[in-house]
């Protein structure tokens, strides 16, 4: 549950940090933007030190399958565009290669 809780706040976090420079840069927003862009960034990354694996590699590759889901959720909430058939295709496999590589038997 930890884990997964993680993922989800570094997901928001690191959307919507990227989003404030997206906005200020591409949509002609305020440099102040980037002031609460910055801090989500630095949410983003804390929260991922908190993922049950001693491996950070291996909690940033399965955090990608998770992102990828999550800017879709972005791209249909926040942008007002519907993910497509093939955005959910490829969002599965994706959650599919997280799953695999956090809940895979490992030896010691």
């Amino acid at each position: 549950m930890q884990t997964a809780l993680a993922y989800v706040v570094a997901a928001i976090a690191e959307i919507a940090g990227c989003f404030a420079f997206w906005a200020w840069l591409r949509l002609d927003r305020s440099v102040w933007w980037l002031a609460p862009g910055l801090v989500s960034l630095l949410v983003f990354a804390s929260a991922l030190t908190f993922v049950g694996t001693d491996a950070a590699g291996r909690a940033y590759a399965a955090y990608g399958g998770v992102y990828i889901a999550a800017s879709l959720l972005w791209l249909w909430s926040v942008e007002g565009l519907r993910p497509d058939r093939w955005d959910l295709m490829g969002a599965g496999v994706c959650l599919l290669g997280t799953a695999i590589i956090l809940f895979a038997p490992r030896t010691p």
